[in-house]
């Protein structure tokens, strides 16, 4: 499989990307998720489509084999060119760009593809792990290497595999799932004490306050669990943390 083309060079994927062995890697249909999470099957169609994981997996680490330092950003695709949160998702990828990390998202519209256009704007590696959804999402026009999953847990193992820290930026259901799913794998040991930064203050205020007065009061999380989280709406600051971290943590 080719390596990524130079970032500063890519053009905007083409509309229906099918080249596996190249920079747009895709996948198939959306129904066979629904179909594995439905109930029992007859025993040869589980074990056809525990190929199909399987085969998807391989895929993905495949893909992402050699891609280098890397952040991961969460946030929503319903934000536009000109939202704050766009503007701040973007000037946060140019500046862990310029810092030398990959930017990876969901490679969708929003806050992914402001994140990947900012890796673009720093001159640094964009990546887009998309999920094939029952309505059509392109590839942002920003994204060095497509690949497309039709599993959502694959998906999520591959966008924590393969990164250092995690930016979390406004979002919905899907990005609540993510974001508390990685601090779920921090807190029980099964990844790193990798940095979770969150951004947009205002945004997740509420949030905040049910944390700290509900389920550290209840005793369902520890006081300890907060340190992994850092908020800040500086990019600056973000980017300088997360360097910091990542350098003591590879002995630089």
């Amino acid at each position: 499989m080719s390596e990524p083309t130079d970032p500063v060079q890519a053009t905007k994927p083409p509309e229906a990307p099918t080249t596996v062995g190249g920079t747009w890697i895709t996948s198939t249909p959306a129904r066979d998720e629904s179909r594995l999470l439905s109930g029992p099957a007859r025993f040869v169609s589980e074990l056809v489509r525990l190929a199909r994981i399987m085969t998807e997996f391989v895929r993905g680490f495949v893909a992402l084999r050699a891609i280098g330092p890397c952040v991961t950003v969460f946030g929503s695709a319903r934000f536009r060119e000109g939202h704050p949160y766009y503007e701040l998702a973007r000037a946060t990828g140019q500046r862990l760009a310029e810092a030398g990390f990959t930017v990876m998202t969901g490679g969708g519209p929003g806050i992914m593809e402001a994140a990947n256009r900012g890796a673009r704007d720093g001159g640094g590696r964009s990546i887009g792990c998309n999920i094939v959804l029952p309505m059509e999402q392109e590839p942002n026009p920003y994204v060095d290497r497509w690949i497309e999953f039709r599993y959502f847990f694959v998906r999520k193992v591959m966008l924590v595999k393969y990164s250092q820290a995690f930016v979390v930026l406004p979002g919905g259901f899907g990005t609540l799932d993510e974001v508390f799913e990685t601090a779920t794998l921090i807190q029980t040991g099964k990844i790193e004490n990798f940095p979770v930064v969150v951004m947009g203050s205002d945004y997740w205020q509420r949030l905040r306050e049910f944390i700290r007065t509900t389920l550290i009061d209840e005793q369902t999380i520890s006081p300890d669990d907060l340190e992994m989280v850092i908020n800040t709406d500086s990019p600056d600051e973000a980017v300088t943390l997360i360097s910091e971290i990542s350098s003591r943590r590879n002995g630089r």
